[in-house]
């Protein structure tokens, strides 16, 4: 009898419930004679999830071993074992074979591990698998066993389209790196390897470079969480067991991504310390004196502070050289928003030119985020580098949608009906920052607004939530994740770093469209850090605004995965945008 669905058994994790697990006569082949998928779980008294993710070719010998062997030496096995209320799902299927079952039990990983209610996956690899046979068939299959497994534990496995909108999964260290990604983190590893060979040496600086979208983010949360289980008192690799990793990011929203994901994959010093941190509490927390072995400086190109009065050195990178051995640091100078952090074009070349000589420097060229053709990349890019609005492409072989419209109300209704299509994912409305706002400062008692004649919508992080539970989960989600903020529009700063899959962006008065090309006004901006004029290495001060409010166009725009929609204040650069179509 041909299986062509998943076949799912639950049962007790016990060994005499597994001696006494009931399988149809059918089922016997593809359950205990071909490779499986299994999951362990178990629930706290709060009806959180503690799981363990795993494949084996023997589910009978695979779950002894765990039972008599590794709950004696870790503490998650020893755990599961003493609990009266933990159970198993066996996973088996006519299709069957090691390679896929690596897979499915990574991609498993990466789903659990952005599941809300799990505080903890406990396997310690990757299985990120090449081409095989039947590869083709992974995708599919893997969604029929997780609809199949909804059956079981709605909370514990909810909906496909839910995971694949949150934060925690598009910044989750098990999808599947491409070719470039992949050989940048082999290049990265080898080269921290050459550096901690010696561990009397510090200051050494490996630059990843790539535009927004490029899977920046991704590689350095794969390179972070690699980079843990080789330190692991069971590590194979002599040079980096024992070893120490830091992750480090600019924004709020980000830290909190990365927190949980620290969380739940258990990443801490060995000391149980936390790992990840923003720059000015690690760099006061850390000896130049006793230097960590790896820190990923995660945007590193904010790492200029000129002006911040929490940090009173004068250049953060220069300062984690001095507490590391190793730096790694993501770099992206389109993507600076501050005058603050501007780099001088001969200091940031000088950076470069020396990484690139020593042979670290990382660049990743291709496109991940924006899910559309090279024509439609050329149109925006086209628009942000070189202030040119060309004609729209007609057709994107991808589907991507670029949409103009003529009031920010149709704007926001149409970024409205794509946010309530459960098949179109998160959709929000973002806008240059040229409304006032103050963040944690009341105004007159009102919110802080985004107003263009009759409309006017509030900024982020303004828009209360009512319901208790859901404001103490919020607090751990991402702006756009909450689903409050279709009501806000969000900004640079609640954004970046992140996707959205509609991204509706008001374009404000501080970009403009004059004789037949884009220009920035910053007259029309209410960004001091962008406006403001950034004082130099040899004292004298420099408008650096017209760059700053291009990479703020840069980080908007660029947002969206499969559609871009747009409402230009501007008069000029409206109809520009329209003549184009």
């Amino acid at each position: 009898m041909s299986h062509l669905k998943p076949i799912i058994y639950d049962t007790a994790y016990n060994q005499k419930a597994l001696d006494q697990m009931q399988i149809n006569e059918k089922d016997e082949t593809y359950i205990l004679k071909y490779p499986t998928v299994y999951i362990v779980k178990d629930a706290d008294k709060q009806d959180n999830y503690s799981v363990y993710v795993g494949e084996t070719t023997d589910i009978k010998r695979r779950t002894v071993e765990h039972i008599t062997n590794d709950s004696k030496d870790r503490a998650d096995w020893w755990e599961l074992n003493h609990s009266n209320t933990a159970e198993m799902y066996v996973i088996g299927h006519e299709h069957f074979n090691k390679s896929m079952t690596l897979d499915i039990e990574n991609k498993m990983m990466q789903y659990m591990a952005s599941v809300d209610v799990v505080k903890r996956v406990n396997n310690r690899r990757t299985n990120q698998q090449n081409l095989y046979y039947s590869h083709d068939e992974m995708e599919k299959i893997f969604s029929e066993i997780w609809l199949k497994l909804r059956k079981f534990d709605k909370r514990l496995f909810p909906l496909e389209r839910t995971i694949r909108d949150s934060a925690l999964f598009k910044a989750s260290p098990f999808h599947k790196l491409t070719d470039e990604q992949l050989d940048a983190k082999d290049k990265i590893i080898a080269t921290i390897e050459t550096n901690l060979k010696n561990r009397t040496e510090k200051g050494k600086l490996i630059i990843v470079e790539g535009d927004a979208g490029s899977g920046k983010t991704v590689l350095m949360s794969s390179l972070f969480y690699e980079l843990n289980q080789l330190s692991k008192a069971e590590s194979e690799n002599p040079i980096l067991r024992g070893t120490s990793q830091f992750l480090l990011v600019n924004h709020d929203q980000q830290l909190k991504v990365y927190e949980e994901i620290a969380q739940k994959l258990d990443i801490y010093t060995s000391d149980k310390q936390k790992t990840v941190l923003k720059p000015t509490p690690f760099i006061n927390k850390y000896s130049v004196n006793e230097p960590v072995d790896v820190v990923i400086a995660d945007e590193a190109h904010l790492l200029l502070t000129q002006g911040k009065q929490s940090y009173t050195g004068k250049n953060q990178l220069d300062d984690l050289l001095k507490r590391a051995r190793v730096v790694v640091a993501v770099f992206d100078k389109k993507q600076i928003l501050s005058r603050e952090q501007y780099w001088e074009p001969i200091q940031l070349d000088n950076l470069l030119d020396e990484v690139e000589q020593q042979g670290n420097l990382v660049t990743l060229n291709k496109q991940l985020r924006i899910n559309a053709g090279a024509a439609t990349i050329g149109w925006i890019r086209s628009l942000i580098d070189r202030g040119m609005v060309k004609p729209l492409p007609k057709h994107d072989e991808k589907g991507y949608e670029i949409k103009l419209f003529d009031t920010p109300q149709a704007l926001q209704n149409a970024i409205e009906t794509k946010a309530k299509n459960e098949d179109s994912g998160i959709s929000r409305i973002l806008a240059t920052f040229d409304w006032k706002y103050v963040n944690g400062k009341d105004n007159n008692g009102h919110p802080w607004y985004v107003k263009i004649d009759d409309w006017q919508m509030p900024w982020n992080l303004q828009v209360p939530v009512d319901d208790k539970d859901q404001k103490r989960r919020n607090k751990k989600l991402a702006w756009a994740e909450q689903p409050q903020t279709i009501d806000e529009v969000g900004s640079t700063f609640t954004i970046q770093g992140f996707d959205l899959n509609y991204a509706g962006v008001i374009i404000g008065p501080s970009v403009k469209y004059r004789n037949g090309r884009i220009i920035f006004d910053k007259t029309a901006s209410e960004n001091s850090k962008a406006t403001q004029r950034r004082t130099l290495e040899d004292g004298t001060k420099e408008d650096v605004s017209e760059d700053m409010l291009r990479n703020e166009l840069n980080v908007l725009l660029s947002r969206g995965v499969n559609g871009l929609y747009i409402y230009a204040v501007d008069d000029e650069l409206r109809a520009a945008l329209k003549k184009g179509i």
